[in-house]
């Protein structure tokens, strides 16, 4: 048998061909196809973006905060503000607009005259609407969260907005509230975070609560 004696620069060179080639075939073909098959199969909802369907078509995620306005007067005007439609359970404020290509807050210290002076006409707009006195009105009915995509709302500012849905849509308020108790999530692990209602997810079951 004749052996067939490579220098030793490509000898080096063919090892680190073979290295990369398994390496290769683990990381980037094996371990992918483990993951995503764990993940479709115990977590599919989750690894699919937790959407939330109508009549079998996606309409929203329920990690992804919107809003819920009216129609605009003008589409064609994008400095028109919106108008929080009464029919649904409204989420906090959002620096970007719920825009998911603009994600972040306003940067603005809790000094700052400009936001202290928002906030105080959005607790005004946010009392008249709910119909409620401006005292009563949460923390977060009128901040926004640092991302500005946050579906979450704080059990209070749900409940502080039962009354005025149930009439918007003809409902008894009873039967809203105790929708919205449903949709209470506890703190993670029963003490991370605060407890915590996801407005997309109340708003979608909402829609087929007759």
């Amino acid at each position: 048998m004749v052996r067939t004696h490579l220098p030793p620069v490509l000898q080096h060179h063919l090892t680190a061909l073979r290295i990369l080639l398994a390496f290769t075939v683990i990381t980037g073909i094996a371990y992918p196809l483990l993951v995503t098959g764990i993940a479709q199969a115990g977590l599919s909802h989750q690894a699919n973006g937790s959407l939330l369907t109508t009549n079998g078509t996606p309409v929203a995620s329920s990690l992804i905060g919107q809003n819920f306005a009216l129609p605009k007067k003008n589409p064609q005007d994008a400095k028109e503000p919106l108008r929080p439609d009464p029919k649904w359970f409204q989420p906090r404020p959002s620096a970007g607009g719920y825009d998911p290509m603009n994600s972040g807050a306003s940067n603005l210290g809790p000094n700052n005259t400009d936001l202290i002076k928002t906030i105080k006409n959005r607790r005004a707009a946010v009392a008249a609407f709910d119909g409620v006195p401006p005292e009563s009105v949460p923390p977060d009915a009128v901040t926004a969260s640092g991302s500005g995509l946050d579906p979450a709302i704080s059990p209070a500012y749900a409940y502080e907005q039962v009354d005025r849905v149930a009439k918007a849509r003809h409902l008894a308020p009873a039967k809203v509230k105790a929708l919205v108790a449903h949709h209470v999530q506890g703190r993670v692990l029963g003490f991370l975070g605060q407890e915590r209602v996801n407005v997309v997810e109340l708003n979608h079951d909402l829609a087929s609560l007759m």
